[in-house]
């Protein structure tokens, strides 16, 4: 049975300034275009806006778009995608997704993915493999998918953590399969267009990011077993590097000026890949690969030339894009945890206990933090839904509670 949405509500919230309509944000890069923001947070973090709870149990973080946002979680027996107002949190509606439960050795109980807004449609991926497209106004189905039985695919150990990628008229997404990793839809009928019949890696956790390199607009994949950029026109592999990860390979790659970043955990490291195109004809080099950003799943940010985030066993870190030298490294002052980027300054979340989360410079000059603050209502589950930062808002969700917070000055 489900549970009804409960409400904390201190003020008017305006409605959002600027959207955040997927996973990481309009360009997939977890940084938000707005200004000014707090540059200091006062003591106690700022100020709470609201709270609603009853989302279920998950890790998928928001998407927003005009005044409504958007996320998935489990209660009972069923995964569900639910709407609820930005302005003060109370629910809209609520969709049936598919199943609960949890992938996997662990108990990691819980929707993965996040939902992709793109005008009237909301695409949503379950951690088994089913995938709908619902109408954002009123949740109502219009056409869904299953990865297992409509793509012939095997599930990854802890389920499907992908956010689907809208581009266009498609909407996208790695299933992985013998008849090609990645899927192409039409984004409004769900009819296969393509599938990346040369490019048949295994299904790991990245959420693939769209480019143009030498003239030709392609999607980037982060495997274990390469990365690799694919036709969007009739999904052609036009290049692939061999690049072993191991475990779970989860975060989201990077593009800049053609070159394409990747990192993972377990021991890795990162890697930068420079791509060259020529009369459709691609080519991969390596530029390096070291273990200065071993980053597990909690993302990570370039800002100007320098990367940001969390590197297993060396604490949050500061990256030089183009030499992959270490700029700064701090374990000392906050824990493990994921980040995004808003006016200049990286919103850190550390994932265990008190949960954390810190306001620091995106400075290659040293770790500078200014203020910090641990929100109320901690799950005591491990937090991994990325911040997020929109229309002025910093939103935090854990597990079954979402906070709102404000983080614009003078309103």
């Amino acid at each position: 049975m489900q549970r009804f949405l409960h409400f904390w509500f201190a003020g008017v919230v305006t409605a959002a300034a600027g959207d955040w309509p997927q996973f990481r944000g309009p360009n997939r890069d977890d940084v938000c275009t707005e200004t000014g923001l707090l540059k200091q947070w006062p003591a106690g973090g700022p100020p709470l806006v609201w709270k609603a709870a009853g989302l279920g149990s998950g890790y998928s973080t928001v998407s927003i778009a005009g005044e409504r946002l958007y996320t998935i979680g489990d209660r009972g027996d069923s995964s569900f995608v639910t709407a609820l107002n930005v302005a003060d949190g109370k629910q809209v509606w609520t969709t049936k997704l598919g199943k609960s439960g949890a992938p996997g050795w662990g108990g990691f109980q819980g929707p993965r993915a996040t939902p992709t807004v793109n005008g009237d449609s909301l695409y949503a991926v379950g951690q088994w493999g089913e995938m709908a497209c619902l109408d954002t106004a009123t949740g109502n189905e219009r056409w869904r998918k299953d990865f297992l039985k409509d793509f012939g695919t095997t599930r990854p150990e802890w389920g499907f953590a992908e956010s689907p990628l809208v581009d266009g008229e498609k909407v996208a997404f790695t299933t992985g399969g013998a008849a090609g990793a990645v899927v192409a839809l039409d984004k409004k009928t769900g009819n296969v267009l393509w599938r990346s019949k040369e490019f048949t890696d295994a299904p790991h956790y990245a959420s693939l990011i769209v480019a143009e390199i030498g003239g030709v607009r392609q999607y980037i994949q982060l495997t274990a077993a390469s990365v690799a950029g694919i036709a969007v026109a009739e999904g052609k592999l036009l290049w692939r590097a061999s690049r072993k990860g191991q475990v779970a390979v989860i975060p989201t790659p990077i593009y800049h000026n053609n070159f394409v970043y990747v990192s993972s955990g377990y021991g890795i490291g990162c890697n930068l890949f420079k791509i060259t195109g020529t009369s459709g004809r691609f080519t991969a080099q390596q530029v390096y690969a070291n273990k200065v950003m071993a980053n597990h799943h909690g993302g990570v940010v370039l800002v100007g030339e320098y990367l940001y985030g969390y590197s297993e066993g060396k604490g949050w870190t500061c990256q030089d894009f183009k030499t992959g030298e270490a700029k700064w490294q701090n374990k000392g002052n906050l824990g493990k945890g994921s980040l995004t980027c808003a006016d200049g300054q990286l919103y850190l979340r550390q994932e265990d206990k008190p949960g954390t989360v810190a306001l620091v410079e995106a400075s290659p000059a040293g770790y500078r933090e200014h203020g910090r603050f641990d929100p109320p209502d901690h799950s005591e589950k491990n937090i991994w839904p990325h911040p997020v930062v929109a229309g002025g808002r910093l939103y935090l969700r854990d597990e079954d509670v979402l906070l709102c917070y404000d983080v614009k000055p003078g309103r």
